[in-house]
Formats: C-alpha cells, sequence, structure tokens
C-alpha cells in the first residue's frame, strides 16, 4: 500500500499529499491503474484527518492524476505524469528553501521592464478599461487578426487577417483545432517524445497519440511515413522549432522532406510554432499553406502572463476552427488582446522577444559551459535542455532534488516506449544567471551530462 512521506513538503497537508503523489507518478513510483489507499486507510498511516485525505484526493482527481469509482476504490490514472508539471508551487517554500526548480518551462522575466505599467496607463489614458470588462467585439478582435498577421508574417508566414483566428493562450488554441476536425477515438500522430499540453489534451478528448522516431533534428521523415501508413491518421502534431523535451530544431532540408510526405500521404499539420519567435528558421507552414495549421502564443516568448495566442492557416483546419467562435473568440479577455495588439503595434512585443531570444542565448552557452560532455556542434540556443543521467541513477527526479534542483523526467514526455535515461530542465526558470549557475552546479556534480 502506498504511504506517501511527507515531512518537509507543503505545510497544508493535503497540498503536501498531492505534491508526493504527482511525485510519485512521474517517477513510475506508482503506475497507471495502481490502487490508492481508501481514505481511512491513509489518514490513519499519516495521523491525518479523514477530510484531509479526502480533500487531497479531491484536488488529486480535478488535476487527473486519480480516478474514484465507486464501490471499487481509488486508481491512478494512465498517461498522467505530464499532470506533475502543473502542480501549483509555492514559491521560496520554507520546507526547501535551498531548491532551485527548472521543471516548468517558463520565460525568464526581466526585472527591470516596465511595459506592462505603461501600457495599462496608456489604456487608462485612451478610456479603453471599461472595454476590459464587456465582451469581445468586432472591431478588437478585427484588429486582433489585422495586427497578428503582420506578426506571422515577420516570420515568413503570409496570411490574410481573416486566415488568422485569435484565441485566449496556444493551449486553448490547440484544443479549438483539435474539436474542430478530430473524432473521439482518431489516432494522432506526434513526436516519440512530445510535450505535455498534447498529451492531456488527448486524453480529455479521446485521441489516442502514436509517437514516430526521432533524432537530432526531430521527427524522422520515414518514420513518419511509415506510421502514418500503418495507423491511417491524418493528424499530425510537430512542434519544429526549439521542440519540447528535445530542444531540436529542423533543418531546411528536413522540413522540406516532411512537407512532401505530407502530401503524399494526405496529412494536415498542426504546427505548434509557440518557441518559434525564439529561432531563425520560417515556420513549416510557410512549405505547406493547405496542409499545414500554425498554433502559437506570446507566453514563452513575449509574456508568460499574457494569454493571447492564435490559429493561423489559409487551409480547410483554419477556417473549422474559424467556424466556432464559441471556442475561440469568447473565451478571449478584451484587456489581452489590447495589451497584445498595442504590444506588436509599437514594438515591444518584438524587443521583448529579442530580449527573451538574448537571454536564452545566454543561458544555453551557461548551461554548456557547466555541464561536461558537451556536444561541440553548433545548436540553436534553446530555453530547456534535454539531459543524460548516469545509467545507475534509478530515480533521476528524487536524486536531482536531493542536491536541491527540480527537474522533470523524461516518462513525463514519453508516448509510446519506454522513456530514456533523460531529464529536461528549464534554463529561463531560475530567477537569475547565478541561480541557474548554481543548479548547474548541483545538476554536474551527480553526473548530469549533455547526451553524446
Amino acid at each position: 500500500m502506498w504511504i506517501p512521506d511527507i515531512t518537509g513538503r507543503h505545510p497544508v497537508r493535503y497540498v503536501a499529499i498531492v505534491e508526493a503523489l504527482a511525485e510519485a507518478i512521474a517517477t513510475g513510483a506508482l503506475r497507471p491503474g495502481d490502487r490508492l489507499p481508501t481514505h481511512r486507510e491513509l489518514a490513519w498511516s499519516l495521523e491525518l484527518n479523514v477530510s484531509t485525505v479526502s480533500r487531497a484526493y479531491a484536488e488529486a482527481t480535478r488535476r487527473h492524476l486519480i480516478s474514484g469509482e465507486v464501490g471499487r476504490g481509488t486508481y491512478v490514472l494512465s498517461e498522467s505524469r505530464e499532470a506533475v508539471l502543473f502542480v501549483l508551487k509555492k514559491p521560496n517554500d520554507n520546507s526547501a528553501p535551498h531548491l532551485i526548480d527548472l521543471s516548468t518551462n517558463v520565460p525568464a522575466i526581466d526585472p527591470s521592464t516596465t511595459d506592462l505599467d505603461l501600457a495599462l496607463a496608456d489604456i487608462a489614458r485612451d478610456g479603453g478599461l471599461a472595454a476590459a470588462l464587456d465582451h469581445p467585439t468586432p472591431a478588437p478582435i478585427a484588429r486582433s487578426r489585422a495586427t497578428a498577421a503582420s506578426w506571422v508574417a515577420a516570420r515568413g508566414l503570409e496570411l490574410r487577417p481573416t486566415d488568422i483566428v485569435p484565441t485566449a493562450g496556444a493551449q486553448q488554441a490547440l484544443l479549438a483545432v483539435l474539436l474542430a476536425i478530430c473524432t473521439a477515438g482518431e489516432p494522432v500522430l506526434v513526436e516519440e517524445m512530445t510535450f505535455p499540453g498534447i498529451k492531456a489534451l488527448a486524453r480529455q478528448l479521446g485521441l489516442p497519440l502514436h509517437g514516430v522516431a526521432m533524432d537530432a533534428q526531430g521527427i524522422l521523415p520515414e518514420a513518419l511515413d511509415r506510421a502514418a501508413r500503418a495507423t491511417s491518421a491524418r493528424v499530425v502534431v510537430l512542434v519544429p522549432a526549439l521542440q519540447n523535451p528535445t530542444g531540436a530544431t529542423m533543418s531546411e532540408a528536413r522540413r522540406a522532406e516532411l512537407a512532401g510526405i505530407a502530401e503524399r500521404r494526405d496529412l494536415q499539420i498542426i504546427e505548434d510554432d509557440i518557441y518559434g519567435a525564439l529561432a531563425a528558421t520560417p515556420p513549416l507552414a510557410t512549405l505547406l499553406p493547405n496542409r499545414c495549421t500554425l498554433v502559437t502564443s506570446f507566453s514563452k516568448s513575449v509574456a508568460a502572463g499574457l494569454r493571447f495566442g492564435l490559429v493561423a492557416g489559409a487551409g480547410p483546419v483554419a477556417r473549422a476552427v474559424a467556424a466556432e467562435p464559441q471556442t475561440t473568440l469568447w473565451p478571449l479577455a478584451p484587456l489581452m488582446a489590447e495589451i497584445a495588439c498595442r504590444w506588436m503595434e509599437d514594438g515591444t512585443a518584438l524587443r521583448r522577444a529579442e530580449w527573451q531570444r538574448d537571454e536564452v542565448g545566454v543561458r544555453h552557452r551557461l548551461a554548456r559551459r557547466v555541464l561536461p560532455n558537451c556536444r561541440t556542434s553548433s545548436s540553436t540556443p534553446s530555453p530547456h535542455a534535454w539531459l543524460a543521467v548516469p545509467p545507475e541513477m534509478a530515480d533521476p527526479v528524487a536524486a536531482c532534488r536531493a542536491v536541491g534542483v527540480e527537474v522533470v523526467s523524461a516518462a513525463t514526455f514519453a508516448v509510446t516506449r519506454e522513456a530514456p535515461a533523460r531529464i529536461r530542465i528549464s534554463l529561463t526558470a531560475a530567477q537569475t544567471r547565478a541561480e541557474l549557475g548554481r543548479a548547474l552546479d548541483r545538476l554536474a556534480a551527480i553526473g548530469v551530462t549533455w547526451p553524446a
């Protein structure tokens, strides 16, 4: 029977139980289908009130970690490892004051910026704050589309404003796309190591994911060809630029190969370009205007909390999304759209993305210096690093946490095969470069390296 050790965890006991549960799932200590203790059994073992355990189980259920069945008990849900990334964490938790959290892929923060203060002051001066409490209306939506068309044009993708559908972030954009074109039970192809967002959406929508083999440039064309033929899938979700978790960026030749396979196999590609503003390569969508739909947002390059995203494309997928405004336009907060438009129009968004790209470059070079066995070949600086751990390290997440660094195991990203001995860290999650340097020193000391 699984009994967690909640010593030294969050001071709120039910949160500590959820943290321990999420960590046990992420590390494999608990596996899909494992039965958990009853509320009374766990309460007795931890010397807590039953109500505390009940609240913990309710919260774990909300986060899609577990499921309770009347008369059968409570079980760990399948494919729920990624949920550990989205557990709300208390910064500078007194229970672990030395811990440096590199687990969540968030952008670096410029502490000197006053961009939001200035934007809100300008909106207030122009009398626009009242509209922030209204529903989205046609005029600001049309402005968002036109401004966003200019934004993606800077990435090399020329589209009409009517080809753009604004959304409340990239995750909502991806959800809208999958709802528009997929039916429950339909296979979807993804990289064999893929980002947690698509795994969560696929589980919720009942879409089986099929992982496609990768190399240092991302998905392998011949493997995609085989998978499309074997599964009869018609939808592929890819991250061609700075792939999460591996950091791989496709070459021009690789993108051309994939475009040819998409045409031959009649595939619709959903391109997650959320890191595109940090890379130098144009979107894959430039090669497949009718077969590739771009999904992106500001969350990794401009501001994590600015919930503004896009579905962009001239093909049937984007048109299908545009036909359902309830899933895209209505959830978009007018204030978010107003700030996003102003920042795109006055150059603030581009300047912030350039700052982020420069900061990623500095931190990437720092990681390459500190961690041993660094590959000497050049690569596009990525905000996240896909690192190797010693083969004898049975529990990499626990080993890293023991030296004061939170990381994510490869199992969180694996789709179809046994996860490799790798971890992912976010280089931009540390508050400062100095803090990142301390975390990297700790990881190097326990044998974490760049892969050979």
